[in-house]
């Protein structure tokens, strides 16, 4: 390996941000590929692991799950995909996001009345705390 191309983890980490213990666990999850090691026993990581790091992270900075991110690798790594395959995930990722800001929207309007019944005053009976214990 290119000593030029070669760095350690605490390289690779300050590179992408990305936590020392969160590339441990990449690679254990098989999403970054095991680096080679010096005589030593260090990880010598080269910039093949920078770009896939740097790609997970994006990835998961943009809500995908490491799943997702598993399969849009499993895409790159064959070297045949399209980018309709690609198109289609990422529109299946972004229906999941519009569920969850539909349930956001439902969780503020409730969070919004229960909180509209309580007055805040030093009363010890608080409508939200009952309203806590209330099954729906």
């Amino acid at each position: 390996m290119n000593q030029e191309n070669s760095m350690g983890i605490g390289v690779l980490s300050e590179r992408t941000g990305c936590k020392v213990g969160t590339i441990r666990y990449y690679e254990q999850i098989g999403l970054l590929p095991d680096p080679p090691r010096s005589e030593g026993g260090h990880r010598i990581y080269s910039l093949e692991h920078l770009k896939r790091l740097t790609f997970i992270r994006r990835g998961r900075e943009l809500g995908f799950t490491l799943d997702e991110i598993r399969t849009l690798l499993g895409l790159v790594d064959g070297g045949s995909y399209t980018c309709g395959e690609v198109k289609a995930l990422t529109l299946e990722h972004l229906q999941e996001i519009h569920k969850k800001i539909t349930d956001l929207k439902r969780l503020e309007e409730s969070l919004t009345a229960i909180a509209a019944e309580c007055e805040g005053g030093a009363a010890s009976k608080c409508p939200i705390v009952d309203a806590l214990f209330k099954s729906r």
